[in-house]
């Protein structure tokens, strides 16, 4: 067989030369039926991961009441479960290599509205804080998982906007979750908010089973245990990838802190909104919702690097925006911010799927991993800076988070590109 054409790295983006696209017409191609269901069943799996696991967020100065526990102890109902679900990730990433993708998304959807339903009953706060952690162990099973079937079977040109789009479901989950438990929990109890959105994560299992068409090109791994062992080490010896699971800790670390702490400095003098009307800040989720479809789909066209970049700008401008005191101004600067953010992360999460050379859903489990604890620790670090300086010491931290996730942007430059991948 002869070679074909030499592969050709656009120069201002080196690590997208990572892929050689197999025929576009063995993919799920843009515009067809198939991919509309394909993106309303990976939509539901970005909105019920997002919904069900930051619905405490806006809760975090109700729970720090009723259970007698200061803010940094009441942020632990976010971190415990994002904790256990950036290491459970390397095991339900593993188990979707053997078994397949779709089978592993619908059981982890089923346990995660169960999960979520017990979580409402819960009377101790020791006892809510282990029903986290095991929705966390629950919800391991979406995120990495879902990047990996889009990789495997959305044509090869499309794959940026596909899972800017799946991440433009996180969005709206995370935007939807809290506005739906702010607004029961004004109305009836934060237990009753808690149940709707278990309720919801149940019907998203639903939709993923009835929508998601069967995986094409999937190969399930037969190197057992040693071979997924040897892929996760590939993962890490990869200079590239090793720097996008960094920025993802950073700016992740970021994201989280800025939402776990802005509901506390709202509820407060000057401002002293009520729990539905700081639910309702949350609406500028809307702009990561249009940042994540649209700089995904950009980032296919101009590179990743030059995108990367600027969003992480748009992230600090929003966060030296939020330092002053009108209120317009403090959910503007959140609005910035949020849409900065979910365009770094759009980008950077595509990117690792295309560098990855197998193993696909390890290397996001890998970039989640971080991603996730990046919001545990940054997220739990941020209440001591809350206390210790209010909502300045919470800019420092995320500026400085931030500040770092820019260097990294710029290392990332310096990578040379991987082999290209056959097949």
């Amino acid at each position: 067989m002869l070679p074909g054409p030499p592969h050709r790295t656009p120069p201002d983006a080196p690590l997208d030369a990572t892929l050689h696209a197999p025929p576009a017409s063995t993919r799920i191609a843009v515009g067809t039926a198939e991919y509309r269901r394909t993106m309303a069943a990976v939509f539901s799996v970005g909105f019920s991961t997002f919904a069900l696991l930051y619905c405490v967020q806006p809760l975090l100065p109700v729970l720090a009441d009723e259970f007698a526990v200061s803010p940094a102890a009441s942020s632990l109902t976010l971190s415990a479960a994002t904790a256990v679900l950036a290491f459970a990730m390397l095991v339900s990433s593993s188990i979707s290599e053997a078994f397949g993708r779709k089978r592993v998304m619908a059981a982890a959807l089923v346990a995660s509205g169960l999960t979520t339903l017990a979580t409402a009953a819960v009377d101790d706060f020791a006892h809510l804080v282990a029903l986290r952690a095991l929705l966390g162990l629950a919800l391991s099973g979406l995120p990495a998982v879902a990047v990996a079937y889009l990789t495997d079977e959305i044509e090869a040109r499309s794959i940026g906007g596909a899972i800017g789009l799946y991440i433009a479901g996180t969005t709206v989950g995370g935007m939807g979750g809290r506005l739906i438990t702010a607004a029961v929990t004004d109305l009836a109890s934060w237990r009753v908010a808690v149940a709707t959105l278990g309720c919801l994560g149940l019907g998203a299992a639903v939709i993923l089973w009835r929508s998601l068409p069967a995986s094409r090109h999937f190969q399930p791994s037969r190197g057992g245990t040693a071979g997924l062992a040897r892929m996760l080490g590939a993962h890490l010896r990869d200079p590239g990838l090793r720097l996008l699971f960094v920025s993802a800790f950073l700016l992740m670390g970021g994201f989280v802190t800025v939402y776990n702490y802005v509901g506390f400095r709202l509820l407060e003098p000057p401002y002293g909104l009520s729990q539905t009307l700081v639910g309702l800040v949350f609406l500028v989720y809307l702009a990561g919702t249009i940042s994540s479809a649209w700089m995904g789909g950009l980032a296919d066209r101009m590179g990743r690097r030059r995108v990367l970049w600027s969003a992480i700008l748009l992230m600090l401008a929003g966060l030296g925006i939020t330092l002053l005191q009108p209120l317009a101004l403090v959910i503007l600067g959140v609005a910035v911010f949020t849409f900065g953010f979910f365009g770094a992360h759009s980008v950077a999460s595509s990117w690792v799927g295309l560098r990855a050379r197998a193993g696909r859903a390890q290397a996001s489990a890998l970039y989640l991993l971080s991603y996730y604890m990046g919001s545990s620790i940054a997220g739990s670090v941020g209440g001591l800076f809350w206390t210790a300086a209010g909502w300045p010491g919470v800019v420092l931290l995320v500026g400085g988070l931030s500040a770092a996730g820019l260097v990294v942007a710029a290392l990332l430059t310096r990578v040379p590109p991987v082999a290209p991948q056959q097949g």
